[in-house]
């Protein structure tokens, strides 16, 4: 038996998003400052950069977070590791490596509370029913998911233009029932949701946070020549063709990836 005080009836503690067991909690400022760090703190919280962080609610169920990601457990819940041998390690690492996820997802289950580390970015809950065709998501913004929820690889169809793109061949993939918490370097009220029918975008950059398993992604030149693309100034863009939706950031990730990390080395 246990009762949990100050945190969801904290006046600081704001209510986001809840989702199944998900709930997503954000510190509308910062306490914790020193007179050297109060002014920065002051208009952070003005300029909503504020902490998060996700409350998880086991009900004798099971859910998988990156690795690293707990900060406490209370409760009946048990972790189990995901590896189920040496070579499953090793392919698990080798996937880790490629889509800059965390080769281990640990899981946690039984009856009661899991709170994961606190992030700046902001945490986006998706329900995957909402996904049919399942859901690929750009680089690092894995954080958990209800264990229902299937994870794989997936490579780029286009491997020697998105070498020339500088763009990754590999992304983490996300099918089946249950839903999942993601790390954003924007607010889910900024992304863009595009739905293709049989049609096709080309983006300039690396601007798509999340897109449907259907659609076929390849990185190609802006143009028929390469004279043509130098003289556009595109170069080669990102291709989604097929039927399916895009979440699309206003913001390049690539960029605002280096200034958050430049922020908030420790996140």
């Amino acid at each position: 038996m246990y009762k949990i005080k100050n945190l969801l009836n904290n006046e600081n503690v704001k209510l986001v998003d809840k989702k199944e067991g998900m709930r997503v909690i954000e510190y509308q400022k910062d306490l914790s400052v020193t007179p050297y760090s109060a002014i920065n703190s002051y208009f952070s919280s003005k300029m909503n950069v504020r902490k998060r962080q996700v409350l998880i609610e086991l009900n004798n169920d099971e859910y998988t977070i990156s690795a690293g990601a707990m900060q406490w457990v209370l409760g009946n819940v048990e972790m189990i590791s995901n590896v189920k041998g040496v070579g499953d390690l090793l392919g698990k690492a080798i996937k880790g490596s490629v889509t800059k996820e965390s080769a281990v997802k640990p899981k946690y289950k039984g009856k009661g509370i899991l709170m994961l580390e606190p992030t700046y970015r902001y945490i986006m809950l998706e329900n995957m029913e909402e996904w049919p065709d399942g859901m690929v998501l750009d680089d690092g913004m894995f954080l958990a998911c209800q264990s229902t929820v299937n994870q794989n690889v997936v490579m780029r169809s286009n491997v020697s233009s998105a070498l020339l793109g500088k763009e990754g061949l590999f992304n983490l993939k996300l099918d089946g029932q249950g839903i999942v918490a993601l790390e954003s370097l924007v607010p889910r009220s900024e992304l863009i949701e595009i739905n293709l029918e049989n049609d096709v975008i080309k983006i300039d950059g690396n601007f798509a946070v999340a897109w449907s398993g259907s659609l076929d992604f390849t990185v190609e030149k802006s143009t028929k020549s390469l004279i043509g693309a130098g003289l556009s100034g595109e170069g080669f863009v990102n291709v989604y063709r097929g039927t399916g939706k895009i979440l699309l950031a206003p913001v390049n990730g690539q960029a605002m990836n280096q200034i958050h990390s430049s922020a908030f080395p420790s996140n």
